[in-house]
C-alpha cells in the first residue's frame, strides 16, 4: 500500500481558540494559534495573509518557525533539537511520513531524518475550555548512541504585535513575583539549575500586547509541567518573528539515547486570551478542574486544615498536641496534620530525616493516642514527611551512604544540614515505599505533606553521570506506586513553601503548599502570581500568627482570615494561645470560609486591576448567581480618599444584592459601607462602571463583600 500524503493544514478548535498546522513543507509548523476564527477562514487564506516580499540580504524563503525548528532547516534562531551522535548527525532535516488524528481535538505527526536516523513526534490536543497541550518526543534510529543536549516541547508563535514579556521570580518565602520585560529583539531565557521546579524561576511566561492587565488585553500563558531543571526560551528573530520554546534542561551527557530509545518532553500548556491575564487563569483553572487525577479534589469539600508547625516547631508534647486537637476541632478545623518533629531523633534540622519511625522517645505508644483523638473529634489526621532528604545523622545515613546525590571530589554544599537521596535508584524507590507504606497500613492516615526543603545542588549518581531528570522520574514513580496502593489519600507538594507547584506533580498530588511565609501581606502577592495557572482550591493559604516568624510582621486576624478563606484555608497559629476576641474572630472567619466554600472553589477567579499599594480580586459563580470580592488596602493611601472599587464579572443588566460580610465587626464611617452591613441592592451596570466608593481604612485592613444577582430586575427596588 503506497503511504497516504498528510492534509496540507490541520485545524483544530476548542473553547475560543483555534490551532493551524501547516504541513504542506517538510516540517510541521503553528500557521495560526489565537482566537477562534470563522469557519470560513482556512490555511490557504492565512498563509496568504502572512506572506512577505524578498528583504535586502536575507533569505529568499525564510527557514521556517516550525514545531520543532531545526539546524538543518537554517533555522536563525534556538534549534529546537540539539543532539549528535559523535559530534555527527546533528544538522537534522526531518520530513513528515504521517499524520494521526485519534479524535477531532488532538494530532499526532510523525517525522523522519532517514540521513540522521531520528525520528520526531508532536503530539498536540485542543480541549474544551481552549487549553492547548502538547509534547514532543524523539526516536534514536540509528546503531549508535546519540546524545540529546536539548529538545523543546512543540514550538508556538506569537503574534507580532506582543509587547512584554512576564516571568515569574522570587525566593524563599517570596515566591511567583510577576517581573515584566520589554520585548526587543533577542531572546530571554530563564533556566533553572535547582533540580526542583523552584523558587526563582517558575516554568511559566506570559506574552502581553499593548496595555495588557488583569481585565483586558491581548495575553498569551504558557506553563512546562515538570517538577525539575528547565529552560524557558522566548526569542524575537530580527525579520520580527517571536515565539517561545520550554523544555527540560539537561546535565552533561544527561541524556543519551542508545538505538531504539526515546525521550519524550514534559507537557506543555499554553492558553490564549483576549481578557487579560485573568482569561489565562479561567483557561488554565477549568483544564486543571476537568483532569481527572483531580477526582479526590472533587469529590468532597476541600477540608479546613490545621498545621502543627507554627504552633510547636519540634517541641513534641504529646499532651500539648492532644490539647491543640481539642482546640483544632472547637474552632472548626476538619482535618489535623502533624508537621515535623515526630520521628526518631528529631528534635530539631540536624538529625533524623530517613528514619521514618515513629519515635518512641516522645511517642511510647506511637502516633495512636494522637490519631484517635483527632478522628473522635470528627476530623481527618496528616502527616508530614520528606522523603527525598536524608540528614547525615541518621541511621539510613550511616547504612546507606551511598544512596546520596553527590559529585565527588566536590565537597557537599551545606544546605539545612541534609543531603538528597538518589531518587531515580530503584533500592531508595523501595526504601521509601515500604517506609510510607508501613505508616499508613499502622494509621488512618489521609493526608501526606510532602516536603523538599533544600535544592539538588550536586545531581551526581554513585556511577558519576548526572542524575537530576532521574531523581525527577524516580519521585513520580514513587508517587504514582503510593496513588496506586492507597488512592483516597491526599498529597500536597510542599518544597520549603512553593519550590514544587508545577502541573507535572500536580498530576499526581492534590494541593501545593504555596509558600512558607504566613506574612497575610506577602501571600496576596504571592498568591496573585500563582493564581494565574493554578485554581484556588490547589493553593494552600494558611491563617498564622499575630506575628509571622519569617517576616516580624504583626498583621490584624481579621486581615490574616481574608488573605487565607478564598484558597484552601488552613491554619498555623498557636490556638492556645490566642485571645478570647481572636478566637471568636477566627471561628467566625472559618464559619465563613466554609458558607462560601462551594463558590470559591468552583467559581471563576478574576483578580482586579488596581494600585501598587492595594489588592483586589472576586470570584464569581459559574452560573453568575452570586459572588465574593476582596479588596485589601496593604500601604496608606496617598491621597485624603481611597479610589472606587469596580466589581468585574458581573452582569451590567442584572440587579445586585451587595452586603460586606468581613470583618465580622469594623467601624466604617463610610454612609455606604455602614448600610452595607445590612445589605443595599444595586444595577449591575453601576457597579461595573461607576464602583463603589471603598472607605477610609487603616493599612493592613481588608474587606469582603457578597454580592447575590436578583432577578427580573424590574420586580425589586434599587437604591
Amino acid at each position: 500500500m503506497s503511504p497516504v500524503s498528510p492534509p496540507d493544514f490541520i485545524r483544530l478548535d476548542g473553547g475560543a481558540v483555534s490551532l493551524i498546522l501547516d504541513c504542506r513543507g517538510a516540517a510541521p509548523l503553528a500557521l495560526y494559534w489565537g482566537p477562534a476564527l470563522g469557519s470560513g477562514a482556512d490555511g490557504t487564506m492565512l498563509d496568504l495573509l502572512a506572506a512577505r516580499e524578498d528583504a535586502p540580504c536575507s533569505p529568499l524563503v525564510a527557514a521556517p518557525l516550525a514545531l520543532t525548528p531545526l539546524a538543518g532547516q537554517a533555522f536563525p534562531g534556538r534549534p529546537g533539537l540539539l543532539a549528535h551522535g559523535d559530534g555527527l548527525r546533528w544538522a537534522t532535516y526531518t520530513r513528515i511520513v504521517q499524520v494521526r488524528q485519534p479524535d477531532t481535538a488532538c494530532v499526532e505527526i510523525d517525522s523522519v531524518d532517514d540521513t540522521n536516523a531520528i525520528a520526531l513526534t508532536h503530539h498536540l490536543r485542543l480541549d474544551r475550555h481552549g487549553m492547548l497541550t502538547g509534547w514532543t518526543q524523539l526516536r534514536n534510529d540509528g546503531e549508535g548512541t546519540l546524545d540529546l543536549e536539548w529538545l523543546a516541547a512543540p514550538t508556538l508563535p506569537l503574534p507580532p504585535d506582543i509587547e512584554d514579556w512576564v516571568l515569574f521570580e522570587g525566593r524563599w518565602a517570596g515566591e511567583y513575583r510577576m517581573q515584566t520585560q520589554r520585548r526587543v529583539m533577542g531572546a530571554v531565557v530563564k533556566e533553572n539549575r535547582r533540580g526542583r521546579t523552584s523558587h526563582d524561576a517558575y516554568p511559566g511566561i506570559l506574552a502581553q500586547g499593548v496595555g495588557a492587565g488583569e481585565q483586558a488585553g491581548e495575553v498569551y500563558g504558557l506553563h512546562l509541567g515538570w517538577s525539575g531543571n528547565h529552560r524557558i526560551h522566548a526569542d524575537t528573530l530580527s525579520d520580527g518573528r517571536a515565539y517561545v520554546q520550554m523544555g527540560e534542561l539537561f546535565m552533561p551527557g544527561e541524556m543519551r539515547l542508545a538505538a531504539g530509545e526515546t525521550y519524550r518532553t514534559p507537557l506543555l500548556y499554553a492558553a490564549c486570551s483576549g481578557a487579560g491575564r485573568n482569561g489565562i487563569s479561567a483557561c488554565f483553572h477549568a483544564h486543571v478542574r476537568d483532569r481527572q487525577e483531580h477526582a479526590r479534589v472533587r469529590s468532597k469539600p476541600r477540608p479546613v486544615h490545621y498545621n502543627t508547625w507554627e504552633a510547636v516547631y519540634f517541641d513534641h508534647n504529646p499532651a500539648l498536641l492532644l490539647k491543640l486537637v481539642d482546640a483544632a476541632a472547637d474552632i472548626g478545623v476538619e482535618r489535623f496534620v502533624l508537621d515535623d518533629g515526630w520521628f526518631r531523633g528529631r528534635r530539631n534540622d540536624r538529625a533524623g530525616l530517613g528514619d521514618w519511625f515513629v519515635d518512641e522517645g516522645i511517642y511510647p505508644e506511637g502516633l495512636h493516642p494522637i490519631v484517635q483523638k483527632v478522628r473522635e473529634r470528627g476530623m481527618e489526621f496528616g502527616l508530614w514527611v520528606e522523603p527525598e532528604m536524608v540528614n547525615p545523622d541518621s541511621d539510613l545515613y550511616r547504612a546507606h551512604p551511598d544512596w546520596v546525590l553527590g559529585t565527588p571530589p566536590a565537597p557537599q554544599l551545606g544546605f539545612r544540614n541534609q543531603l538528597v537521596l538518589d531518587a531515580g535508584r530503584g533500592d531508595v524507590q523501595d526504601y521509601l515505599f515500604r517506609r510510607i507504606d508501613a505508616l499508613l497500613r499502622e494509621y488512618p492516615i489521609s493526608y501526606l505533606k510532602w516536603d523538599m526543603n533544600r535544592d539538588i545542588s550536586h545531581p551526581g549518581g554513585a556511577d558519576g553521570r548526572a542524575a537530576a531528570h532521574a531523581h525527577v522520574q524516580g519521585l513520580y514513580r514513587l508517587l504514582a506506586r503510593l496513588r496506586e496502593a492507597y488512592p483516597g489519600v491526599e498529597i500536597e507538594s510542599c518544597s520549603a513553601g512553593g519550590g514544587r507547584a508545577d502541573l507535572g506533580v500536580l498530576a499526581l498530588t492534590d494541593r501545593v503548599w504555596t509558600s512558607d511565609t504566613n506574612d497575610a501581606l506577602d501571600r496576596l502577592h504571592i498568591q496573585r502570581g500563582l493564581s494565574t495557572f493554578l485554581p484556588p482550591e490547589l493553593m494552600g493559604s494558611h491563617v498564622g500568627p499575630t506575628d509571622c516568624h519569617i517576616t516580624g510582621r504583626r498583621v490584624a486576624m481579621a486581615t490574616r482570615v481574608a488573605t487565607a478563606l478564598f484558597f484552601h484555608m488552613g491554619l498555623e497559629v498557636d490556638l492556645l494561645g490566642l485571645t478570647g476576641a481572636e478566637w471568636s474572630e477566627l471561628a467566625t472567619g472559618i464559619a465563613l470560609h466554609k458558607e462560601y466554600r462551594s463558590l470559591l472553589h468552583e467559581g471563576r477567579l478574576l483578580r482586579l486591576d488596581r494600585a501598587s499599594n492595594e489588592e483586589a480580586f472576586g470570584v464569581i459563580a459559574p452560573d453568575g448567581s452570586r459572588a465574593l470580592f476582596s479588596y485589601t488596602l496593604i500601604s496608606e493611601q496617598a491621597g485624603y480618599f481611597p479610589g472606587r472599587l469596580r466589581l468585574a464579572g458581573l452582569d451590567p443588566d442584572a440587579l445586585y444584592h451587595v452586603r460586606l460580610v468581613w470583618p465580622a465587626s469594623a467601624n466604617l464611617k463610610s454612609p455606604l459601607f455602614s448600610v452595607l452591613r445590612g445589605g443595599v441592592s444595586f444595577a449591575g451596570s453601576a457597579l461595573v462602571l461607576a464602583g463603589l466608593q471603598l472607605p477610609r481604612l487603616h493599612p493592613q485592613s481588608a474587606l469582603v463583600l457578597e454580592v447575590m444577582r436578583i432577578s427580573p430586575m424590574i420586580d425589586t427596588p434599587a437604591l
